[in-house]
């Protein structure tokens, strides 16, 4: 895999793993324990080093460390935790203003940002867009969006959904510890259906897409067809554990969504933007969504959302009823041209094919060699590595938890998820050098290996 330029050259960061102290360091250390002082508990960490520079797929820590990025800050530093290209814009839009708020005067970047996605964004129809902050404003807003358009309340989701933490997005998440416990009463209207998980299918049903798309027609039947505003899922679902649909599964609740006029959001925050070799997870499926999330990787780690869909129900709220203060940002949108302006020549998407390639080359060995690896799954650079006792699939979070420990320790940062926390995820930034690559995959893969003796 040849180096991406704008990654290698000029590099001040080096490019390969270094321990020049334990992980934590004692310089990470005594601020975490400032940290604790100073920071609600609320907050988690999963490696409590301090960050001094990060570029291409390194994370240099206070203390020396050089640690292999496979996290890119939760799917959002796809190019890069220092991209020469969106620092130079959002500079120079620091230079000129900061902030006017796009609903008091305006800004063509803005518009420009919106062009892009109603023009590459999949669906051969008109669209607009719509520009928010986090991805939870632009699940809440899709919402908002599909009930003005139908005059309909409720909102369908599924099993192993993440959708965000606020209230709303809360009641349509699936997992309960962290994200809800203690956070009740939540908004109602949010009915939940079977997925098509084709490791663990949904109790009582067949694997296959088949029989959870009975199952999901017949949880719409029971609930009332015309109370449904719309449907949310991700293409390939996140903290669920990065699962990977049932062939079919997507396609067929675009089918259900047409047969009963409910408004189909495909959750692209954290598959989008090239993560899976393709600018929009959905691609794979071949289906468009009439409304469609971008998040995380958009602007490459300053905070931007959009929600772009179909002309007639972005058009449906009144004027005046969807916005936010900081929606749509100047610095943002500037990051965001940046962004597109590297997916221009495709190299990016080639890369997350080839990272794809390459963790399969290593990691999938371990299916046959151990008895604590389920399932290798995902596509692009969004994979996982699902543990389970062999035979009952019981899950294993000890071991997920155990071997990423060991990643860590060992200089390489790995990330946890998972209904029931039992899958090590990994996402390294799309600049990401072979060579690096293959030095975290082996580590990951010998904490692996280790584990299961």
């Amino acid at each position: 895999m040849t180096e991406i330029l704008w990654a290698a050259e000029a590099s001040t960061v080096t490019q390969t793993r270094h321990l020049a102290t334990a992980i934590p360091g004692p310089r990470s250390t005594a601020l975490h324990a400032e940290r604790t002082q100073e920071v609600t508990n609320g907050f988690g960490i999963a490696l409590p080093v301090f960050v001094a520079r990060a570029e291409g797929g390194i994370i240099e820590d206070v203390d020396g460390n050089r640690i292999i990025d496979f996290a890119s800050g939760i799917a959002v530093t796809s190019l890069g935790a220092s991209n020469k290209r969106v620092a130079e814009r959002v500079a120079a839009q620091l230079e000129a203003f900061t902030h006017t708020c796009f609903m008091v005067t305006e800004y063509d970047s803005f518009t420009q940002v919106c062009k892009w996605l109603n023009a590459n964004t999949p669906g051969d129809f008109e669209k607009r867009t719509g520009l928010f902050t986090t991805g939870a404003e632009a699940v809440e807003n899709a919402i908002k969006i599909a009930r003005a358009a139908t005059g309909r309340p409720s909102v369908l989701v599924f099993d192993e959904a993440y959708h965000g933490r606020s209230l709303l997005t809360m009641a349509m998440t699936a997992k309960v510890n962290p994200y809800k416990l203690n956070f009740g009463p939540l908004p109602t209207d949010v009915v939940r259906a079977a997925s098509a998980n084709p490791l663990r299918p949904a109790e009582g049903l067949d694997a296959g897409a088949a029989a959870a798309l009975e199952s999901v027609e017949a949880t719409i039947l029971e609930h009332g067809a015309d109370t449904f505003a719309a449907m949310v899922i991700e293409p390939i679902q996140g903290e669920g554990g990065f699962i990977v649909p049932a062939p079919g599964f997507i396609l067929g609740l675009r089918a259900l969504a047409d047969k009963y006029g409910i408004v189909l959001v495909l959750d692209e925050i954290q598959a989008g933007m090239g993560r899976t070799g393709t600018l929009f997870a959905s691609e794979h499926e071949g289906v468009a969504g009439d409304l469609i999330l971008t998040a995380k990787a958009l602007a490459n780690g300053v905070p931007l959302s959009a929600v772009t869909g179909r002309v007639e129900l972005m058009n449906a709220p009144h004027t005046g009823g969807l916005g936010g203060t900081y929606a749509g940002n100047p610095l943002a949108c500037e990051a965001a041209l940046a962004v597109f302006e590297q997916f221009e020549d495709g190299s990016l998407l080639v890369h997350a094919r080839r990272i794809e390639e390459v963790a399969r080359e290593v990691l999938e060995p371990l299916l046959s060699s151990t008895n604590i690896v389920a399932e290798i799954r995902g596509r692009g650079a969004m994979i996982a590595i699902e543990f389970a006792d062999a035979g009952s699939l019981a899950p294993r979070a000890d071991l997920a938890r155990d071997i990423s420990a060991a990643c860590h320790a060992a200089g390489v940062l790995t990330l946890t998820c998972g209904t029931h926390g039992n899958v090590v995820r990994l996402l390294p930034p799309l600049v990401i050098g072979e060579e690096l690559l293959r030095d975290g995959l082996t580590v990951l893969a010998d904490a692996i290996t280790n584990a299961a003796n």
